[in-house]
């Protein structure tokens, strides 16, 4: 009798694990074609159901704080992106989904918190460079400067650049050392040094020649003079 019960139990467990891998194929398929036929809503609706079949370990968890960070769902994407990070603590994606996603909420203190964390490990001239303009935005100038300094003294890439809004029809895209001496610019003609700023402006402009901003604040500066 006891080996019929264990073998029932035995049968309901493969059962019940084989209809959980169908459910799990049917969802990745549903996603598949749903990231095909570019639905958000389905590929999410897809990826919460492989969540839930899977558990909290599933790396579809992952795929949705992505998914999320690259339609602008910043709230989705820090709520998720959060949660991963009770388990991958540390993980510097995840970490930097989160501080974009506080900033883009408004969140600047929030996110100057996890901006430092990141920077504590990373020692990355591009977070520093992150820190230094939310503590301007914050009127943090001295804050803002001694940062915006560290920012200068790190190692870069040469591989990042910055978006500015140059007007409501122009953007450029301007390499990150250009856009720190940029920004320790405004902070020095914020802190009321004005012939320091201009030299900021006039090594954004060497580094960078096309830098609009940059020339325009120059312009501004000398016009004072």
């Amino acid at each position: 009798m006891k080996q019929l019960i264990y073998i029932f139990t035995f049968l309901i467990t493969v059962t019940a694990i084989a209809q959980t891998t169908t459910n799990i194929e049917v969802e990745k398929q549903k996603l598949k074609q749903a990231l095909a036929y570019n639905d958000k809503a389905v590929a999410a609706s897809a990826m919460y159901s492989i969540i839930a079949l899977e558990g909290e370990t599933s790396t579809y968890k992952d795929s949705l704080a992505y998914m999320y960070f690259n339609n602008r769902n910043y709230v989705s994407c820090f709520l998720v992106s959060n949660d991963i990070l009770k388990t991958k603590k540390g993980d510097k994606n995840f970490l930097e989904m989160s501080a974009v996603s506080l900033e883009q909420m408004g969140a600047l203190e929030k996110s100057i918190e996890i901006y430092t964390d990141l920077l504590s490990t990373s020692n990355n001239n591009y977070h520093a460079y992150k820190i230094a303009g939310l503590q301007l935005a914050l009127n943090k100038f001295d804050e803002a400067f001694a940062m915006v300094r560290k920012a200068d003294g790190l190692p870069d890439t040469g591989k990042i650049t910055v978006n500015f809004q140059v007007n409501k029809n122009y953007t450029q895209n301007v390499n990150l050392k250009a856009a720190i001496a940029y920004l320790q610019g405004i902070v020095e003609m914020n802190l009321k040094k004005n012939t320091e700023a201009k030299a900021s402006f006039e090594r954004a402009v060497t580094l960078f020649p096309e830098f609009v901003l940059a020339k325009s604040k120059l312009t501004t500066l000398n016009a004072e003079k």
